[in-house]
């Protein structure tokens, strides 16, 4: 290894290491924890001795056959990941074996897999770890910052004022909206589906929350506003509760479905679209962190934001490696405030 580390361009053979994959679709018990041999990296890539990992609703998605991309067994899974470099790829610059990093999600899974103790990951969505974030938190930042950012600045301009609604902002990128939106001087507008959470989201910043299984969404929104409604809703549910939130926009108001947690088709009310000339505009993450120059102000707001502590991942729970199998069934019970991590 010592010889392999002294050369950044070093086409090496392959080093063992404990990586998350699995075999087959199915529940988090699909997935092991295996022996596997991870090649050196290529032109363009770093390697990384983790430290932190990131669990993303997506690995999830990966694993039960319902993500964008198709898993090709034996699959790695994985977007997010904090460490070491370890190797350095021909054609990197800027980036140096012992910089300590974490990676944006700028790549289907598929394509790369980060939850493992050694990976490799493109040089472009690799960025220095701040000084003020822990292994945990840098592991948990750039899904759930960059996720909201794409939609709300680079998209929308979130200006001082604008009332934004939050849908299921108890996720990581939930509670990332609710901070962005504060730091641009907007009104966050957290939804979420009872009150249980109301406590919590508000402690989190949220400056209103309306529980929409408790509460009339629309008569909400048209009272914290003085009857004008919110400018834009950022949802990552869709489903039959759509209609609602379009209701509760302003005229030309801005819808953005970002994620699927509803499989079913959404219902247009095409008055109201008509009417209001409202905007619905389907969002992916990697519109951003596939084109570099979004990419660089993406990472300059964030770690702008890192710096002045207006931004700061929110962490749910933290797991071990050896636990992966109970984080993503924690994931999936829906209880956790914030990012789930696993530590390595």
């Amino acid at each position: 290894m010592s010889a392999e580390r002294c050369s950044p361009n070093s086409e090496s053979v392959s080093v063992m290491s404990r990586i998350v994959r699995f075999h087959e679709i199915g529940g988090p018990e699909v997935l092991k924890i295996e022996d596997v041999a991870v090649r050196a990296p290529k032109e363009g890539e770093v390697q990384i001795r983790t430290k932190a990992l990131g669990l993303n609703r997506a690995e999830v998605m990966f694993r039960t056959g319902q993500y964008v991309t198709d898993p090709k067994f034996p699959e790695i899974n994985g977007y997010e990941a904090a460490g070491i470099i370890e190797k350095v790829g021909p054609g990197v610059e800027g980036l140096a074996i012992g910089d300590k990093v974490s990676v944006v999600p700028c790549f289907f899974l598929g394509q790369y897999g980060l939850h493992g103790e050694l990976v490799n990951a493109p040089a472009f969505g690799v960025v220095k770890h701040p000084d003020n974030l822990s292994w945990e938190e840098a592991a948990a930042t750039w899904m759930m910052f960059v996720t909201a950012y794409g939609a709300l600045v680079d998209i929308a301009t979130v200006q001082k004022g604008d009332v934004v609604l939050i849908r299921a902002a108890s996720s990581s990128v939930g509670l990332a909206a609710i901070q962005i939106v504060n730091m641009l001087g907007g009104v966050s507008i957290a939804l979420t589906r009872g009150s249980s959470k109301r406590d919590t989201l508000l402690a989190a910043g949220a400056q209103h929350v309306i529980a929409t299984s408790e509460q009339d969404l629309v008569a909400e929104v048209r009272r914290i506003t003085d009857g004008k409604g919110a400018r834009m809703a950022f949802d990552p549910v869709g489903g039959p509760e759509v209609p609602k939130i379009l209701d509760a926009l302003v005229h030309r108001g801005i819808f953005f479905q970002y994620g699927a947690l509803d499989f079913s088709d959404v219902q247009i009310p095409v008055l109201a679209l008509l009417g209001n000339e409202l905007t619905i505009r389907g969002y992916q993450l990697m519109e951003i962190t596939q084109d570099l120059p979004r990419l660089e102000k993406a990472k300059a707001f964030i770690l702008d934001g890192l710096a002045s502590g207006d931004l700061k991942p929110v962490i749910g729970k933290t797991f071990k490696l050896d636990e992966i199998v109970e984080a993503h069934r924690f994931m999936e019970s829906n209880e956790q405030v914030g990012k789930i991590v696993v530590t390595v």
